[in-house]
């Protein structure tokens, strides 16, 4: 069969190249967040260890309860599924792997509304955010470990960063795609009355986005949290460590407890934000 003889592109060697470029220019910058940011999750994980797991159940449940219209049932199965983890010895992973997904969450959603914003407001910032962020979401969620490991070593602190990374796509796509839905008209109106562009956007765009920026900041939390297994492959402690060391010893019934306090977490996690997320009706 012929072949054409076409020379290799030097792609790995050019990635390696910026990579190394940018941990030797920036390598203050990645220690510095990298040291403070260990000693801020792990401050951050012992003032959640100071409250009692029984108050702390009860609190969570309450929040679920005045956030679902004061419905019975994501209460009752806060209830239920928080005592089963810490019945079965998981509550120091269960601390570890909230922690994580709160500061992801609340990184991933300050940096990607106003790029949601940037990318609503301008037709050629736009054009160039979307196929970066095809990009984001395509790419194996492993290949993100790489270079979380190169630029921050392993532990907490690189597990929020390819979780930032992984999850920041819909907070982005659901600001820029509520704000693009308002209507023109309400828009006219406002600047009719002589709002400001801030005025415009802090009181009339943003509060009329809310619930589909609510809706994308749901699905970023849950990203977030489908990283915690991944995360656990460079040192970031929770839960899904847990599963990892069951995978590798074969302990079946290790794995299906882990994964199941997983579970619990992710649907309390999504029905809170759903919750949140919904105009509230008496």
């Amino acid at each position: 069969m012929f072949e054409l003889p076409l020379q290799e592109l030097p792609v790995s060697e050019i990635v390696e190249t910026a990579t190394q470029w940018l941990v030797d220019t920036f390598s203050g910058f990645f220690n510095f967040v990298t040291q403070y940011g260990s000693r801020f999750m792990s401050n951050f994980t012992n003032v959640l260890s100071i409250v009692p797991p029984f108050l702390f159940i009860l609190l969570i449940a309450l929040l679920s309860y005045f956030a679902n219209n004061r419905k019975m049932g994501l209460p009752v199965f806060t209830l239920i599924g928080l005592g089963y983890i810490l019945n079965q010895g998981l509550w120091g992973q269960l601390l570890d792997t909230i922690a994580l997904i709160v500061v992801a969450a609340i990184v991933t959603v300050i940096i990607g509304i106003p790029i949601g914003i940037l990318s609503a407001k301008n037709d050629t910032a736009n054009a160039i955010i979307q196929p970066v962020l095809d990009f984001m979401q395509t790419m194996p969620a492993f290949v993100y470990l790489i270079p979380a490991v190169a630029f921050f070593g392993i532990g907490m602190v690189p597990g929020i960063f390819a979780s930032f990374i992984y999850a920041l796509a819909p907070t982005v796509r659901f600001t820029n795609l509520g704000i693009r839905e308002i209507n023109p008209e309400l828009i006219e109106a406002s600047e009719s009355f002589g709002s400001t562009n801030s005025q415009k956007l802090f009181k009339v765009e943003l509060p009329l986005a809310k619930n589909t920026i609510m809706a994308g900041i749901n699905q970023t939390v849950m990203l977030t949290l489908s990283m915690v297994v991944i995360a656990s492959m460079i040192g970031a402690p929770g839960l899904g460590g847990n599963v990892l060391t069951a995978l590798q010893r074969a302990q079946v019934g290790e794995g299906f407890v882990s994964g199941l306090a997983i579970v619990i977490l992710a649907v309390i996690v999504d029905r809170l934000t759903q919750s949140l997320g919904r105009d509230k009706r008496a």
